[in-house]
């Protein structure tokens, strides 16, 4: 299958190359910027002698002529636009930014400070949360790829949010952590070094934009979801999330029941890992690669529940899971071209 990538000088973008270079079944056939046409090697020097593809103007025309398959790792507003292009064309879309994760203009409106996409757009898109709606998304002909923050966050809380099991009058406390590259690219004084070595940052308090998108699914599991409080750092590292959640439980559970339960519902799901009793996953194990691990324990003293889930934001948090769905649109085994190893130490 014939795959174009828009949006191919940033990380994400970067990833996608780097992922489908070795897919058995997606090739390369374009990489498109909205800049000057010019080596994809002068962005990312690390790719010469491997991929030394140039890069192409943005003709949404073109490429659903020649392509099956685009992604788009664009910034937020030109996603959309681009989305809206290919629609009704005869080519499957990828979208890695936020313009149609959310169901409800006036919500997009609101936290992403830009005019949202049509209504008519918004409803053909799937959210692609490849292990919770996978069935959706094999029929689907645009995709609406999942932030980091909620990958991890709505792994981690999807099994007990679905049987029902969170008190929904205490609400969802999520502490989440990553590294720089979720700020992408784009020079910044928080992003610089001198500012993060040694450093450790919260930012966004209550404001960040992944808020509704994790309140949205949430309420799908279970419609008595109070608002969550949502907590975003930024972490000295390069990549890597860590999300710990806070549930109280509607019942006294043992810690051993509820790993029953995770490992009952991921049992069919290769990159979502649950740890045994008492271990807890680290950045540094899932890096590199699309794993999700999750590590739990429920605290019979306080009756709350606290989860652990760690992934790297540019692989199950991006463009790793932006592959993993499109195997699952096109039938493929949902590993396909995702067998890293994490990378380690």
């Amino acid at each position: 299958m014939k795959v174009s990538v828009i949006g191919t000088t940033g990380y994400g973008g970067g990833e996608l190359i780097r992922i489908l270079h070795n897919h058995p079944v997606f090739q390369i056939h374009s990489v498109h910027s909205s800049r000057d046409e010019a080596a994809i090697t002068d962005e990312f020097p690390h790719l010469a002698g491997i991929f030394e593809h140039s890069l192409k103007k943005i003709d949404p025309g073109t490429i659903a002529e020649e392509a099956d398959l685009v992604f788009l790792a664009t910034p937020s507003r030109i996603s959309g636009e681009l989305a809206k292009a290919f629609a009704g064309k005869d080519i499957q879309v990828i979208d890695l930014s936020g313009d149609l994760r959310l169901s409800s203009p006036e919500e997009y409106e609101k936290w992403y400070k830009h005019k949202p996409v049509e209504k008519s757009i918004i409803n053909q898109a799937v959210y692609g949360l490849s292990e919770w709606n996978s069935e959706k998304i094999r029929s689907a002909k645009i995709i609406a790829n999942p932030g980091c923050y909620p990958t991890a966050a709505l792994l981690g809380l999807g099994p007990v949010a679905e049987a029902g099991l969170i008190d929904p009058a205490a609400g969802i406390i999520i502490d989440a952590k990553s590294g720089v590259s979720g700020a992408g690219k784009t020079l910044s004084r928080v992003s610089a070094f001198a500012e993060m070595n040694d450093n450790f940052r919260i930012y966004k308090v209550n404001e960040h934009q992944h808020i509704p998108e994790i309140e949205q699914q949430l309420k799908q599991w279970d419609a008595k979801t109070s608002p969550i409080t949502f907590s975003t750092h930024l972490l000295p590292l390069t990549r890597g999330i860590m999300a710990t959640m806070y549930v109280q439980l509607k019942r006294e559970l043992k810690t051993s029941e509820l790993l029953d339960l995770y490992q009952e519902t991921y049992s069919r799901h290769h990159f979502v890992r649950v740890r045994k009793e008492g271990d807890f996953p680290a950045i540094k194990e899932v890096s590199g690669s699309n794993f999700c691990d999750i590590g739990l324990h429920a605290d019979p003293r306080t009756g709350r529940l606290t989860i652990v889930s760690v992934i790297d934001n540019l692989m199950k948090g991006a463009a790793g899971q932006a592959v993993q769905n499109a195997n699952l649109m096109n039938g493929l085994d949902e590993k396909e071209g995702l067998g890293f190893i994490p990378i380690y130490p």
